[in-house]
């Protein structure tokens, strides 16, 4: 039985139409592991293609430490035949192979860049989130583990560089964030990351689009910039907004995750996941490991 856990809603951050709300539990240790962008930056964690003709959907995890890994869903990979981003949260055993669910977001690209990946250091928005959440659902419901509808996924990243106005060769989602990395610059330095904060919700004018939580503050620190960049593409996008969500929607969206009746699923690495899926659309995942929720998530159309 999965046990959320209570949190509490912090006084919100806004610039423009982004409005960030950071929640604060009482977890303060959680789960020892390396996330997946330093273990990559040190070493310790080789990601490449499954075989030299590679696989869209799949990519293998070598993990040389002796030390549990984080990836989180909706991270980008860029490198060897084509970026990738995560399906699912994924804890990668230590000392272990591991094969990890992902999805391209550079279509016009197959052919190898490099053998292995290297951290993106970006997150998907919370739109391509939504995209990801709901087809991986639906794959677990009917057995056919992670995977996302790539199609989906394509259409998303393309209908997010036209409306930007961006260009890309390779119709890579890294160009688009590439091309808007000054207005990146200037969101990360007007939302910075609030100490003791174990999650964040996401507001984009009116209406809150994202939930994240995390085991410990440790890790919330260390990925709010990446996961930062896809809801500020989302409010670049947006535009400005006088409109502003409220922390009284964010405390109904917890309630939600604490009351819900959670489908247990199968992890792809070690640990358990829960998804839930309403009939509003909206989308969420727990990703447990030793009766600690390491990463839970809620992304709403």
């Amino acid at each position: 039985m999965l046990a959320f856990p209570e949190v509490q809603v912090g006084s919100p951050l806004s610039h423009e139409a982004l409005r960030v709300f950071p929640l604060f539990n009482a977890t303060r240790d959680g789960i020892n592991y390396l996330l997946s962008e330093k273990a990559i930056t040190e070493g310790a964690v080789t990601v490449e293609e499954v075989n030299e003709s590679g696989s869209v959907p799949n990519l293998v995890v070598n993990n040389q430490a002796d030390s549990l890994i984080l990836f989180l869903e909706g991270e980008e990979l860029r490198g060897a035949k084509q970026n990738r981003v995560l399906n699912t949260s994924v804890l990668v055993a230590a000392l272990s192979k591991t094969t990890i669910p992902v999805s391209c977001v550079e279509r016009g690209r197959w052919r190898y860049k490099s053998q292995y990946f290297g951290s993106g250091g970006s997150h998907a928005s919370s739109k391509l989130r939504h995209v990801l959440k709901k087809s991986v659902s639906l794959s677990s419901v009917e057995g056919r583990g992670h995977g996302s509808d790539q199609g989906e996924v394509w259409k998303e990243v393309g209908r997010q560089r036209e409306s930007l106005g961006s260009h890309s060769l390779t119709e890579a989602m890294a160009d688009t964030y590439e091309n808007y990395r000054p207005r990146l610059a200037e969101f990360h330095d007007r939302l910075k990351y609030v100490e003791g904060a174990t999650g964040l919700a996401v507001g984009i004018g009116k209406k809150i689009v994202s939930v994240d939580l995390f085991d410990k503050p440790s890790t919330c620190r260390d990925v709010w910039n990446r996961l930062m960049t896809g809801v500020i593409m989302d409010a670049i996008e947006a535009g400005s907004s006088a409109d502003r969500a409220e922390g009284a929607e964010v405390q109904n969206l917890l309630k939600l995750l604490r009351d819900a009746t959670w489908r247990k699923t199968t992890a792809v690495g070690v640990g358990d996941e829960y998804r839930l899926d309403t009939e509003d659309d909206k989308h969420a995942s727990v990703l447990v490991f030793k009766d600690t929720v390491v990463h839970g998530s809620l992304v709403m159309a």
